[in-house]
């Protein structure tokens, strides 16, 4: 295994409050009236810093992986190839993460783990934080379906329907909050975003999308219609929703929120809709599988669909920004795709017993794939062909996993 050089990290010269406002940055008010021992890290707090983390110059990724066999439960940090064993679960069925923390399926309820890697995006800047990997607790009776969050709040909605609203800086201290259940969500998707909540399948026909305070108080509800409603994204321009005719787009300025929709702009069976959106974190191109043996490549800038002809496929992820379509076949082998000429511009033998479950995790430089039947997670430089950068051998069956540090 080739080791990757061990990126420099800087202990903060401050201490912030997760719950410092976002548009404070980086820099405090100073309190003339306050003693004059005060030390600076009370009154200039980074925002998403918690006790014990340190600010990094790059971003500090980290892969929750989960073995449904054994119940094992790892992170593996991509910086200094250390793994972290954690408490084992058993019925493990799923894995999702908001970017920090890991929501393990299992059980019939919600496992929470830090993974201890993070990204605080001010827009004019980002900051990289890591710290001490650790388990947070459960959400007894939430068997996550989806799980979104801000700064502030999480929105965990259950597999059997109803959507629970945490306090996410009660995550960051450690602790589970209680949380409160939302009314009327039904088996709609809740998406946390400009300080309100997003909420699906709501009002007449359950073809709306309705905007609430974080109370879970009506505001409005968006004129333009979202049928069917399944699958979504937080992107830099807003919210994409999947819809049974495309796509609807949600933004909001100055309090103001707009949906715009994003046509196929032909007739779509409901077996080739886009329903699970996957992407680089930050970026507004989105990938999903149409059907058995095709993808959807969505350009939420240029506001149009793309569809490749791939052959089966069990995952696809991409960079945007130019990069390519990465598509893993149900045969194991990992192709790239120039998504404007919609051709196949490089192909990879990487899992030699079939895909199984596996997943591509993307970020701006790398990409991931989890090999269950190996035992190994492949680093995947998709800018130069595929080549294999690392292989991470793990003694033990990745069957999920999920990328943090985002």
């Amino acid at each position: 295994m080739t080791r990757r050089r061990t990126r420099t990290r800087t202990a903060l010269p401050c201490a912030a409050l997760a719950g410092c406002a976002l548009l404070a940055g980086c820099q405090g008010s100073s309190d003339a009236k306050a003693p004059s021992k005060t030390p600076a890290s009370e009154s200039a707090r980074p925002h998403g810093y918690v006790e014990g983390a340190e600010e990094a110059s790059e971003q500090q990724s980290r892969l929750v992986l989960a073995d449904t066999d054994t119940g094992a439960v790892k992170v593996l940090d991509l910086i200094t190839e250390d793994v972290t064993s954690l408490r084992s679960s058993d019925d493990i069925h799923g894995l999702r993460t908001d970017g920090r923390f890991a929501y393990l399926s299992a059980g019939g309820g919600t496992r929470v783990v830090d993974s201890g890697a993070w990204t605080v995006d001010h827009g004019d800047h980002v900051h990289y934080y890591r710290a001490a990997i650790r388990d947070v607790g459960p959400l007894a009776g939430t068997d996550a379906s989806r799980v979104h969050s801000d700064q502030a709040v999480t929105a965990v909605s259950s597999a059997q329907g109803g959507t629970r609203v945490l306090d996410r800086t009660k995550f960051e201290e450690g602790a589970v909050p209680r949380g409160r259940t939302l009314a009327g969500t039904g088996s709609g998707a809740v998406v946390p975003y400009a300080e309100h909540l997003l909420v699906t399948a709501a009002g007449a026909g359950e073809d709306r999308v309705e905007v609430r305070d974080r109370a879970g108080a009506r505001v409005t509800a968006l004129k333009e219609p979202c049928a069917q409603a399944r699958g979504e994204a937080v992107t830099r321009r807003g919210v994409v929703f999947g819809c049974a005719d495309g796509a609807l787009l949600v933004s909001e300025d100055k309090g103001t929120f707009e949906a715009a929709k994003i046509p196929y702009g032909t007739q779509v069976k409901a077996s080739e809709r886009a329903v699970d959106f996957r992407h680089r974190a930050g970026s507004t191109t989105l990938a999903a599988r149409s059907g058995e043996d095709a993808v959807w490549v969505l350009d939420v800038t240029d506001r149009a669909w793309t569809r490749i002809e791939t052959g089966p496929v069990v995952a696809a992820n991409t960079a945007g920004e130019g990069a390519p379509l990465l598509a893993l076949g149900t045969d194991g082998v990992l192709t790239a795709y120039d998504i404007a000429a919609r051709k196949s511009v490089a192909r990879k033998e990487l899992l030699t017993k079939g895909a199984g479950s596996a997943a591509i995790e993307v970020d701006s430089g790398r990409a991931y794939v989890n090999d269950a039947a190996a035992r190994k997670v492949y680093e995947i430089d998709y800018n130069d062909r595929l080549r294999l950068a690392r292989t991470f051998p793990l003694g033990f069956a990745p069957t999920y996993m999920v990328e943090t540090g985002r």
